[in-house]
């Protein structure tokens, strides 16, 4: 058997398990997409996958924690799309603020809005941006947050970003992907950029 001959059955072999998978993944529902690490890209991924959503006319809302910028290019982007609520909440990082008082204040405000989005069934995903932040800090309790988002409507998709993912999440998730820090420009002496970090 050739080379050639070799790889066609290696690709039959594959698509009949596949298939099979596929064949027996039959519920149709929402799910807790969980996206983690201390590597860049959890933000970029969550609206990546809501730029998917909204590409198949999906109504979608989306609430940054942490951030307070109204000036990122997604923010920039997506803020006057008819099927989008972008809801800015953050004061910025906690080591920038350094007030807790305001960052507890800032973030009970923030889990307010998102718990009406969370029972809203007109939005087929919520994604809480670095929303983990508000939990580590004990802002926001694990707990609450992890029963609102099991309480969600059926079909309602929620994403979930930030570097230390609670357990009480972890438990409930139906998908976690981590995203690793290799290098980091930052390191090198590259400051922030438009259109990059933000």
């Amino acid at each position: 058997m050739d080379k050639k001959d070799k790889h066609n059955q290696r690709m039959a072999k594959k698509k009949e398990i596949v298939d099979a998978r596929i064949a027996e993944a039959q519920d149709e529902r929402g799910i807790l997409l969980l996206l983690k690490g201390n590597g860049k890209g959890k933000s970029s991924s969550a609206f990546g996958t809501m730029a998917r959503a909204v590409g198949h006319g999906k109504r979608v809302a989306v609430l940054q924690f942490t951030k307070g910028w109204d000036d990122t290019g997604e923010y920039l982007l997506f803020k006057d799309h008819d099927l989008i609520d972008w809801h800015v909440m953050g004061h910025g990082f906690t080591w920038e603020t350094q007030n807790f008082d305001q960052d507890k204040a800032a973030a009970e405000k923030a889990w307010s809005v998102a718990e009406k989005l969370l029972q809203d069934e007109r939005y087929f995903m919520v994604v809480l941006d670095e929303i983990t932040y508000s939990i580590k800090y004990k802002y926001l309790d694990a707990d609450v947050v992890s029963k609102a988002i099991q309480n969600r409507p059926k079909d309602q998709t929620v994403i979930v970003t930030g570097r230390a993912m609670p357990k009480e999440l972890e438990a409930i998730a139906d998908t976690i992907s981590e995203v690793k820090d290799v290098e980091h420009a930052f390191r090198k002496g590259v400051k922030a950029q438009a259109g990059i970090e933000f």
